[in-house]
């Protein structure tokens, strides 16, 4: 299952993510538009509490809403507006949620984006260490 959420700004493009989700079966719930702290907040506690697996979250830029989202505990949030970031978050990262604005891309390049990035799998070896060593950020610093 796929969380969603957005801001003000994101409406739109929000219903667009919905169609596509729909459009290609992919379970989703919709935690609704709120301020981007907020629906940042709603999103990825479903996330770290296993109700979804990956998560989107839309803002006018994004980067409101990523920056809010990567506070949460168990969250590697990347604000991506190219298919080969959104792609290599995956990757390398392992990153759970997807951020993007909705001033910056259109609802092409979102569908895209969303696509890439819940159809990439987490490539592992050298980078999980790296990703272990995140983890233990949040931990020494009380994220």
């Amino acid at each position: 299952m796929i969380a969603i959420g957005n801001d003000h700004a994101a409406v739109n493009l929000k219903e667009e993510i919905i169609k596509y989700f729909e459009e290609n079966n992919i379970e989703y719930k919709d935690f609704g538009c709120a301020e981007y702290p907020d629906a940042a907040k709603a999103v990825c506690e479903a996330v770290v509490n296993g109700e979804a697996e990956k998560a989107i979250l839309i803002c006018g830029t994004g980067i409101g809403i990523s920056i809010a989202a990567n506070k949460v505990k168990g969250i590697r949030a990347a604000c991506c507006s190219d298919y080969f970031s959104a792609k290599y978050t995956r990757l390398h990262n392992d990153a759970n949620v997807l951020c993007f604005g909705a001033r910056v891309v259109g609802s092409g390049l979102a569908k895209e984006l969303v696509d890439v990035f819940l159809n990439t799998e987490f490539e592992g070896g050298r980078h999980a260490r790296r990703v272990d060593l995140i983890k233990k950020m949040e931990d020494v610093f009380g994220k």
